[in-house]
């Protein structure tokens, strides 16, 4: 099944259960285009359909991870829509670019964000949708849009930020537009970890490969239930979780587990 993602617009790297996304266009930071848009989008779709990867991590070459939208190949472009007054085309980038922050949560493997350096705009976005984000002292994030007489209301981040770094943080930054140092990142909770640059992706790697090894069924019903509970009553949510776990109980990782804690050893899980 990895066979059938070949992304062109991007660096694709299988190893064991763990697959790595590289925006690798370090010359520019990494920048996002229409076409890599479009392949993210359809790569975080098709893992839903590839059981054999487990866990996802996303980063940059070079030393960013990504500046956001290319200013002459998106943003100019959207600009002469603007002018020519083709309001539906705007209306469909937006929803593409949309589309993607709901395929990386509606995919079942864990992202790992691998964050050094600059993180902007749509990169930021990535960071954001991302399960878990691993940073560097020199990483800078910044949901830039307002510099560009736009709102913060993009990609969903006025709904996902706040539950990560709370309403008041996610505030000011959506309203400043001004980066978020490493230190800030790390205090508001934006990142589990920060790690020297030349660490990142060992560490990010070993991540990725602990959570593979472990009840990856199990993980990705972990992170449904974080997707679909932020609307839920807490009552709806403990009911909802009672009938997820139920699930998880029938599976033979479960089992497994058990029979390692009785034999004294340690479980083996296979994902089913």
């Amino acid at each position: 099944m990895t066979e059938s993602i070949r992304p062109q617009h991007f660096g694709w790297k299988v190893e064991g259960k763990v697959a790595t996304i590289t925006l690798n266009r370090p010359e520019k930071k990494n920048p996002l285009t229409f076409a890599s848009y479009g392949e993210l989008v359809d790569t975080f779709r098709r893992l839903t359909r590839t059981p054999e990867i487990k866990v996802v991590v996303i980063t940059g070459a070079g030393e960013n991870f990504s500046s956001g939208g290319d200013v002459h190949e998106i943003i100019g472009p959207l600009v002469e829509m603007k002018e020519k007054m083709q309001g539906d085309k705007l209306l469909a980038f937006t929803r593409m670019t949309g589309s993607l922050v709901k395929a990386m949560r509606a995919c079942p493997q864990p992202i790992i964000a691998a964050v050094d350096g600059v993180c902007a705009g749509a990169g930021a976005i990535l960071a954001m949708a991302s399960d878990l984000r691993i940073g560097t002292p020199r990483s800078k994030v910044a949901f830039l849009f307002v510099r560009v007489g736009l709102s913060g209301a993009d990609m969903g981040a006025c709904a996902l930020l706040p539950r990560i770094i709370g309403q008041g943080r996610a505030s000011e930054l959506l309203y400043t537009g001004r980066f978020m140092s490493s230190e800030e990142a790390a205090s508001w909770g934006f990142f589990n970890k920060v790690v020297a640059p030349t660490e990142l992706m060992k560490e990010a790697a070993d991540l990725g490969r602990s959570l593979a090894d472990g009840p990856t069924l199990a993980h990705s019903v972990t992170k449904q239930c974080l997707h679909e509970e932020w609307e839920m009553g807490v009552n709806d949510a403990i009911d909802h979780e009672a009938e997820a776990q139920a699930r998880c109980m029938q599976t033979e990782d479960f089992a497994r587990a058990y029979r390692a804690f009785a034999a004294k050893q340690t479980p083996k899980f296979e994902g089913n």
